[in-house]
């Protein structure tokens, strides 16, 4: 893992004070001894009170909504899972035997939440400002290409919003099948509109769910 720290060090730009924060934040609970939970939820708090500062300033006419839609696809797993492998994190964790063997490493969740746990130990080592220009290194691409605020709204929201606007009864999800083990669990769910029926497949029920009401909007418009 040395070497791989090192490679990570150099890619966040900051030398710690104390090497035993990072060692902390990139260690999973999987594994023995102290693990990254504690430094995670400080790091989930300190990214969201930064990117919204950010986007509160960048954008100073929009709205209350606007501005949690656009900080909600910032902070999201997808985006800080992309932003941890670009640090090639996963390359530093340390796992517990059944995570390593299951590709933990590799999981969306899990370099996420270490990736929160990194910020929560740089502003334990160094402090608000430190942390804050760390994020917004890291950031700086995602906040330069974000789009329209409304574009935001996720699938399931514009489908309710679009049968409101025409006085029509709003959708119904129904569960139709789980599969797999229950660690890799697969959900088949349909969504009804009258006499509209689309069905999706995806690893969470709520993908499923947004991936039906995409289909049933694409579909109607």
């Amino acid at each position: 893992m040395n070497r791989a720290a090192d490679r990570l060090r150099q890619a966040l730009g900051h030398a710690f004070n104390d090497p035993r924060l990072l060692v902390e934040a990139l260690t999973h609970r999987s594994a023995a001894g102290p693990n990254n939970e504690r430094l995670e939820f400080l790091g989930d708090a300190i990214l969201n009170f930064v990117i919204a500062a950010e986007l509160f300033s960048v954008y100073p006419q929009a709205s209350e909504g606007e501005l949690s839609r656009l900080r909600a696809s910032l902070v999201k797993q997808d985006a800080l899972a992309g932003l941890a492998r670009a640090l090639a994190l996963g390359d530093c964790l340390q796992l517990g035997s059944g995570e390593l063997k299951s590709g933990g490493f590799r999981r969306d969740s899990i370099l996420a939440d270490t990736l929160e746990a990194v910020f929560g130990a740089v502003y334990m080592d160094s402090g608000l400002e430190t942390c804050r220009g760390l994020i917004l290194r890291l950031y700086r691409d995602l906040l330069a290409s974000l789009p329209a605020a409304d574009t935001l709204k996720d699938p399931k929201t514009r489908l309710q919003e679009y049968l409101q606007a025409r006085q029509r009864a709003i959708p119904v999800y129904h569960i139709l099948e789980v599969t797999g083990a229950a660690h890799a669990q697969c959900f088949t769910v349909e969504c009804s509109i009258d006499n509209l029926r689309t069905v999706a497949v995806a690893t969470s029920r709520r993908k499923a769910e947004q991936e039906a009401a995409r289909r049933a909007l694409e579909l109607m418009q």
